[in-house]
């Protein structure tokens, strides 16, 4: 079974209150462009995020606002920061690690709240089942192509407002050649009990 690539840039998630700190009071974002995720965008805000080693400015923040902040960024960024940030799902930020977001109105330093995303497939609850993934939470997917190979470990997130796509950051997108929009196969099916 085939699934489209999405590539994921370092990119955060504000709460209305964090926003308004970045931003200012009653500041509401604006699209820049919609993501494939039905309801999500890129917002024209961007952000500086900062460590005590180095920082990272023009860093996308997309939409919309969400009851957590998160900063997700990739391997290679977590080495210019200082950083070793956990491989987490979106919105699991117990225990992740901190960072500092500058806007030009204010700025935040999180305790915790910046991780390396999963690796993930979304899907709806009726492509769960009529893909017979049901009981499934992580599969394996082939890759072919010059740099090919298998991604073991990409987690099925199931939503009922999902696009049909597997998220991955740029390192692992980098290290097979992979572009937004390539179609890759899901090899092998694995029941770890979840």
């Amino acid at each position: 079974m085939k699934v489209t690539v999405g590539i994921s840039n370092r990119h955060v998630h504000l709460t209305k209150e964090h926003l308004e700190i970045l931003f200012g009071k009653n500041y509401q974002l604006q699209i820049l462009h919609p993501v494939n995720q039905p309801g999500q965008y890129a917002s024209t805000a961007q952000v500086t995020i900062e460590t005590k080693k180095s920082k990272i400015e023009n860093v996308r923040v997309l939409g919309p606002i969400r009851p957590y902040t998160q900063v997700e960024i990739s391997r290679t960024d977590s080495y210019k920061l200082g950083l070793t940030p956990p491989v987490r799902d979106s919105g699991d930020v117990t225990g992740s690690a901190p960072i500092t977001i500058i806007g030009p109105c204010g700025k935040i330093e999180l305790e915790e709240g910046c991780i390396l995303a999963n690796r993930h497939i979304h899907m709806t609850p009726e492509q769960q089942k009529d893909f017979k993934f049901t009981g499934i939470s992580k599969v394996n997917v082939k890759i072919k192509g010059e740099k090919g190979g298998t991604i073991n470990n990409v987690y099925i997130k199931v939503d009922r407002e999902s696009y049909y796509e597997m998220h991955l950051d740029t390192d692992d997108a980098n290290a097979f050649l992979l572009q937004n929009g390539d179609e890759v196969e899901i090899e092998k099916e694995e029941n770890d009990g979840k």
